[in-house]
Parts: structure tokens; sequence; C-alpha cells
């Protein structure tokens, strides 16, 4: 005697987790009597033979045999069998916007002008991303996978990050000691060609966030002495105070270190490319200065017999009249 119940099942999204975007059910088969069950943020997609045959958005418990098979395309006329199975996957897709954290593992060694092997920065953020393409989902990942993480995410985003930072913060010459300024732009352009990327596996990136741009500890101790000593056109004097205190801490002593060298010299060279934009910007802003009016030399007249009168008294400055001597001290004036 058949039981209704006897090869009933419950179809629904086992071992869920947080960073999971989608899991693969797939038991023996579907028996009469199973339920499906849908939870918040979850859409469950009928299967067969890796095309799908309905997708079921809204939550909730539904009977698979009255409430399901009717709506699957091609499986409304199934040969369900009372006392047989339905051979199907039910794939579910987590319909959330995930928030993934990044960083770069190592330095990005960014040409600029001055560095021969290029300006070392690191940088991290966010990125956000969500399923839109179930399709392309299935035919990429979904077909041969049966579950896929953030994790799996993240490792093919980081993969090309590298290149995508070194293309963005380049573009359109950067100002390589202020990018936290253009994060914003630079992100943009980051999330662009990421979707690009994404979409190919039915993935849209819909936000890429820069948190912040970081410099290697030599230069940005020497960017903060520059903006804080406030020694604008003055490299002479600011590569005379490193030297001291490299002297002062004994990183000298003895001809230092190779990578003291190297991070002084860095250092250096950062300071000189920041004050040489500082001197050009502060030249930019100054209007022209008025050049001073040179004195016009006295214009003397000659007298009769040679002698020259001069037009003011060589004494005292007081205009000179018609005679020979100052109305004012009486001196002579020829």
């Amino acid at each position: 005697m058949f039981f209704r119940k006897q090869f009933a099942n419950v179809v629904e999204w086992q071992e869920f987790r947080d960073d999971m975007i989608f899991y693969k059910w797939k038991n023996d088969e579907i028996k009469k009597g199973s339920r499906l069950i849908i939870r918040p943020g979850q859409d469950a997609i009928f299967l067969n033979n890796g095309k799908i045959e309905g997708i079921f958005r809204d939550e909730g418990e539904y009977d698979i045999e009255s409430q399901i098979i009717p709506f699957l395309s091609t499986l409304k006329g199934i040969k369900f069998g009372f006392n047989s199975g339905m051979r199907v996957e039910v794939l579910f897709v987590s319909t959330k916007e995930f928030v993934v954290k990044w960083g770069t593992p190592n330095v990005i060694n960014i040409p600029a002008q001055g560095f021969p092997g290029g300006m070392p920065v690191r940088a991290n953020g966010t990125f956000t991303f969500k399923v839109s393409d179930y399709v392309t989902l299935i035919d990429q990942i979904a077909g041969v996978r049966d579950q896929y993480l953030v994790e799996d995410v993240r490792l093919r985003i980081s993969a090309v990050l590298d290149q995508l930072l070194m293309k963005w913060i380049t573009r359109e010459g950067k100002d390589m000691f202020n990018l936290q300024a253009n994060s914003f732009e630079i992100g943009r352009g980051i999330r662009e060609d990421l979707d690009m990327e994404m979409m190919k596996s039915g993935i849209s990136i819909t936000g890429f966030n820069i948190i912040s741009f970081n410099y290697p500890k030599e230069v940005q101790d020497m960017i903060n002495k520059v903006a804080s000593q406030g020694m604008v056109g003055d490299i002479g004097r600011y590569q005379q105070i490193a030297m001291t205190e490299g002297m002062a801490s004994g990183k000298m002593a003895g001809g230092g270190t190779a990578a003291d060298m190297a991070g002084m010299m860095m250092g250096m060279q950062v300071a000189g490319k920041m004050l040489e934009q500082m001197n050009q910007q502060t030249a930019q802003q100054q209007p022209a200065r008025p050049q001073p009016v040179q004195p016009q030399p006295a214009v003397q007249t000659p007298q009769s017999g040679g002698a020259v009168r001069p037009n003011f008294c060589p004494n005292c400055g007081t205009k000179a009249g018609e005679g020979n001597f100052c109305s004012n001290c009486g001196h002579k004036l020829v």
C-alpha cells in the first residue's frame, strides 16, 4: 500500500550562509507530496537538464504538485506518476546586495615622474554586487557548481584590481600626492570596468568605494614634514633637516643601511615634487607686482656764460627761482 507522504521531501536552501550567493538542491528525486520552502531574500529556480523551467520569487511554503508544477514551462504534462519521482534541480539564489571589503595585499608601483621604479601605493575600500542575470549565472557558473560564495567573487575581482587601479590613477595625469581627492572619480571608473567583467557571469557590480590611499611610511613621513614645516621653495633646508635627523637617530651612523638611504632619497624626491607643485600654484595665484617708478633726474637750465643753474637748490631742495641764490637758505646756485 502506498502512503501519500512515503516519498515526500522538503525542497529548501539547506546549509544556508550569509556569504553564499547560490545553493543547488539536487537530491535524487522530488516525490509526490513534496513541498518547496522559499525564505525572504531568496528566489527558487527549477532546472531541467540545465535549462530554466520556472522562477519563483515569493516567499512562503508551496505544494510542488499542485502549486509549482502547473507553472513550469515544459513540465506541465510531466509523467509525475504518484509512485515515482521527478528528476529536477532547484537553484536557490540570494537576492540581496553583498558588501565586500577589499585591499591591495602588495604595493602597486604607479608610474610617476621622478620615480624610476614607480610610486609605491596601497589602497583599500569596499565594493557591492548582486546577481542580475539568472540565465548567464547558470550557463557560466551554476551549471557546474553546487554553491558559490562571496569569497569566490572577491578573489576574481582581486585578480584584476591592481591593473584597474593603475589604469585609473594614471588616467589624465592624476596628482600622485593627493590621490584621495580623486578617489570618487577613480572608484567610479573601476566600478564600470569591473561591472563589464562580472556581467559575463550574471553579476552586477553596484558600487566601488575607495576608503584610503596609503604611501610607504618613509614617503608619508616626508610628506607630513613638508606640509607641517611649510618650507615652500626651500628644499635645501629640508634636506639639511632630514640629514640632521638621520644622524641624530643613528640611522646614518657608519653609512646606515641601504633601506634607510633609499627611504630618505625617496622622501626627498617626494618633497621636491610637492614643493615644485606648490610653487607653481603660488605663482599662478599671485598678481604681477608693479614695477617701481624710477626718479627722473632734475632738468638743469644753462645760464649765460656757460654756467649751469640747477632747478632745485642742492642744499635744501627748494625750487630755484630766477636769482643766483636760493630763496630759502641763501645757498649760491651758480
